[in-house]
This record gives structure tokens, sequence and C-alpha cells, in this order.
């Protein structure tokens, strides 16, 4: 039958796959497949291939024999738990009530099937395709110490070392090198003082914002850089050798990274000499920074000016101070009002107020300020219309005398025959 065919092939896949188990026995797969994930037989097999599998995937899952029948909700949890992880095709074995999958024969053959043919194809694929070195890609721990065996001369140590005693060769190593060459040739540390876990993690926070505020600034200069460069090729002789400039400034660029590479291993390095400033066009700064370019001198380019003290000032924003002319004093205008034949005042500014003969002369003639003589003010009050006798020297106000002050200490209000705080309403 067709479930034959496929026991068949499962313990003909499980010999090639070096398995040596109680299985390969006759009648055994059918006895297990029968009972599913309540047999012990059955999970045991499961469990040795997904131990194989997991030595060329990475499975976070892991699934453990049973050793009774009511042990088979575990089993059923854990290998439903792998399935998911391995996206498995089959919804058969992926869907339903947890607790009753890969109990039936159909079930428990097609499991065994996908998980025979996982672990086929996995060590088909490490044929094929070899991982890296181990070496190549691990931790970057391990990167470091590989480092430091290599500019040692150090052998490859055995797999079997602690790491008190790889640490105790590498020293070892070390004060050997040391040994050979001058006491001036490594010079002092530059950090004598011991340090402890807390002073470790203080110099690694400091250390961690000076490289955020370095950062910042690597990544200005790497802006101005490229802006720079890109402007090098608006001219038109530039534009027709694109192409050119990419190739050989594109792999530069790439080399120059934003992140910086110190770590605190750099300042438990430093010697003494890491301390001194030097110029950046001292003899031995220049030895690293000379290049071609330096050689070349520019022609005489036309002067764009700038400088502030070739900038004429600007234009006033408003007229210059001026000093502040005096009002003009009483019976300066005697001429212009007095003259006129409109009534001449007496004192000072009579001319504004009811003062002098012919008060309200004048500029004030059109507003029907009439006076002179004996002519009266006419002002309306309570809708009625009212008369004062002017008589000869009108009507009397504060202003007599030319005292012009009095006028504005009674708060600007009229005196007369009629009393204060009377309002006027002038009509013509």
């Amino acid at each position: 039958s067709n479930l034959t065919g496929m026991e068949n092939d499962i313990l003909v896949s499980l010999e090639d796959l070096g398995y040596q188990g109680p299985i390969l026995e006759d009648g055994a797969l059918e006895c297990a497949v029968k009972a599913g994930a309540a047999s012990p037989e059955y999970t045991k097999l499961c469990a040795w291939i997904v131990s194989e599998l997991k030595l060329y995937c990475k499975l976070d899952e892991l699934v453990h024999a049973t050793n009774s029948p009511t042990e088979a909700e575990s089993f059923q949890l854990e290998m439903s738990g792998l399935l998911s992880e391995l996206a498995c095709p089959y919804s058969v074995l992926i869907t339903g009530d947890i607790t009753q999958r890969f109990l039936n024969k159909e079930d428990s053959l097609l499991l065994l099937t996908y998980l025979v043919s996982e672990l086929e194809a996995s060590r088909m694929i490490l044929v094929h395709k070899p991982q890296k070195k181990a070496q190549e890609s691990g931790t970057p721990v391990f990167q470091e110490l590989k480092a430091i065996c290599l500019v040692l001369g150090m052998s490859k140590p055995p797999p079997n070392i602690t790491m008190f005693q790889f640490f105790t060769g590498i020293e070892k190593k070390l004060k050997e090198v040391i040994g050979r060459v001058p006491s001036s040739h490594i010079g002092d540390p530059l950090m004598k003082k011991p340090l402890g876990p807390v002073h470790l993690e203080k110099i690694e926070a400091i250390n961690q914002t000076l490289m955020n505020d370095y950062d910042v600034r690597r990544k200005m200069l790497l802006k101005r850089l490229d802006v720079t460069v890109q402007s090098f090729g608006w001219s038109d002789r530039a534009k027709t050798r694109a192409e050119q400039l990419a190739k050989v400034y594109q792999p530069l660029r790439s080399a120059l990274i934003n992140k910086s590479r110190i770590s605190v291993a750099h300042l438990l390095a430093a010697r003494q000499d890491f301390s001194k400033i030097l110029r950046t066009s001292s003899g031995k700064i220049r030895e690293k920074t000379a290049c071609a370019i330096n050689k070349v001198l520019m022609g005489r380019v036309p002067d764009r000016g700038g400088r502030p003290c070739e900038i004429e000032p600007p234009p006033p924003e408003m007229p210059s101070w001026q000093k502040r002319q005096d009002a003009p004093q009483g019976g300066h205008y005697r001429g212009h009002y007095g003259g006129s034949g409109h009534g001449g005042g007496r004192g000072g500014y009579d001319q504004y107020s009811q003062g002098g003969r012919g008060g309200y002369q004048g500029n004030f003639q059109e507003a029907g300020y009439h006076g002179g003589g004996g002519h009266h003010d006419t002002y309306h009050q309570d809708g009625n219309w009212h008369h004062e006798r002017g008589g000869g020297r009108g009507s009397q106000n504060l202003n007599q005398g030319g005292q012009f002050e009095q006028f504005f200490q009674y708060g600007g209000q009229q005196y007369s025959q009629a009393g204060f705080n009377q309002p006027r309403y002038y009509t013509s």
C-alpha cells in the first residue's frame, strides 16, 4: 500500500542519515506510528531527528522524548512549536486541536517524512555550500583574541583550554616580547591609576558622550565633503567625466564612516607621549597629510570685497536730532491780530481766549466767535440760545495778565459771569 511505501522510504532515509535506534527493527516503525505521540519510541525518533536538525539550523524550539503515553501532550506542544518555527507547509500538522495532533498513523508518517526531508536537505546544503570557518564569523571578542595571537606570533590554542590558561599564556608571551625592546620603546601609560568596575562604567559614559558629539561633527564634515565634490561636477568639462570622478571618489568616500571607533581600550593603551600636542604643520604630521595637491598654486583671483572697513554706512532711517525751539512769548503776535482791525490782544496769548478787547477775533471769526465792542458771545446751553454781556473789555477769563499757566491749572475750563463747568457748544 501507499502507507507501506512511506514506511519503507522513511526506513531507508533513516539508515542513510545514520540512525541506529530500535525503530529499524522489523515491525517497530509500524507499531510506533500507530500510536503516534502516545508512543515513547515514536517521540524518541522525532527527538533524534530534531537534535540532528539543530546542528544545521538555528532553532529555538526543543523537542524532548517521552517516557510514557501520559506525556503525549507535552510532546504535541513542543512539536507544534517546532513546526511553526520551520514554517511547515502541511496544514494538517499545524492546525486543529493540539491535543489531537500526531495520534493517527497517517499524521505520524507525514510528520516523520517532513522531518526526515528537512534533515536531508540541510545536510545537502552544507555539502554544496559549506559554512565559513568559525573564526571568520565569530564574535567580536573572538576576533580580538585572534588578533592578539597573530600579533604576538602565538600558535592556535587547543580547543579544551580555559580562559584563565589562555590569558596566562598571552601575558607570558607579552612579557617576552616587551623584554626584547628598549624600556623607552613603549613608554609609561597615560592612565596610571588602577581602575575598578565603577571607574570603567563612568569612563564608558564619558566616552559615549564624546562619541555622540564627534559623530555629529564627522557627519557635518562628510556632508561638506560631499557637496564640495558635487560642486566640482557642475562645470561643462566635469560633466563629461562624471563616471571617472565617481570611480575615484566613491571608494575613498566609502572608507570614511560616521561612527567613531575610539573606545575605553584606547585610553588604557595610551602612553605618555600621546598627551603631547603637535602642530598640524609639523614635520611628523605632514609626512602623513602631505599630498600632491599641496604643490598646486592657484592663480590670481578677483577680489570679492566684503571687508567691514570698506562698506559704506546705510542712510539714516530718520532725520537727525535738532534742538527744540522755544514757544513764542506774549506780544509777538500783536501786530498780526491787533493791527489787522480785528481787535488787539492784551497780554500773552489773548488771541486764543476770551480775554482782551474784541475777544475771539482774528482766525476764529469764521467759526462764529464775533467780538469787539459790545458784541456778546453766543453759545447753546440746554437747547436754548443765551447771550452774555460783552462790555468794553469782553468776557473775563483767567488769562488776564498774560499768565498762560493759569489756564491749564484749572484744567482748561473757561470762566465767565456764568461760572465754571458750563458746557459750551459754539455754533456759527
